[in-house]
């Protein structure tokens, strides 16, 4: 346990508490956790979550730009619910995206457990990536992929790590919460 990892699992969990809330801020504190995370998984052999880290350093970005002016006519960015077409692309992806970094993976010195690394990897992204449009279901995904990393970070004796994932169920949880409250809010003021 270094203090470069206790520095991003502080980041992370302050980043994802700001998500949770849709709290602008919630951008940059994840640029300063992935950041930190790229070079803690690059020391671990964990090379897909080390990959999927500078996607989401890429992805906060453009969340970032989204939140603020993806809405109608550039305006604030409200939760929305995913129609079946968007399910339906995630999982097509998601799968398409397990099997290939898999496949890259798989051979690379030092990996460790790369079918379920991948499979965190891909799900990962398609959460990622609903969260940026904020997509309510995004906290789903979440919450299925945090209950697979806790032990995963365990069995690879990143210990604050897998606090910090145990963190991020109780956030995705609370942030399931609050968003469909966010929704419910929006769509009563709309109907009115």
């Amino acid at each position: 346990m270094s203090g470069v990892e206790w520095f991003a699992a502080l980041a992370g969990a302050i980043s994802v508490y700001l998500s949770a809330r849709e709290n602008i801020w919630s951008w940059p504190t994840a640029i300063v956790n992935v950041g930190l995370y790229i070079l803690i998984f690059q020391r671990n052999g964990l090379y897909s979550d080390m990959g999927l880290q500078v996607v989401y350093l890429v992805l906060s970005v453009y969340g970032w730009y989204e939140w603020l002016h993806g809405g109608t006519d550039k305006t604030r960015l409200e939760v929305s619910r995913a129609s079946g077409r968007v399910w339906l692309l995630s999982a097509v992806a998601g799968s398409l995206g397990w099997v290939a970094i898999y496949a890259v993976t798989r051979h690379l010195h030092g990996v460790s457990i790369p079918a379920v690394d991948a499979a965190l990897t891909a799900t990962s992204l398609v959460a990622q990536w609903m969260m940026t449009r904020k997509i309510l279901e995004n906290w789903i995904l979440w919450i299925i992929a945090d209950i697979v990393y806790v032990p995963v970070y365990i069995y690879k004796k990143l210990y604050v790590t897998s606090g910090l994932y145990a963190v991020f169920l109780v956030l995705a949880i609370l942030g399931w919460v609050e968003w469909k409250r966010s929704l419910d809010r929006h769509r009563l003021s709309a109907s009115s």
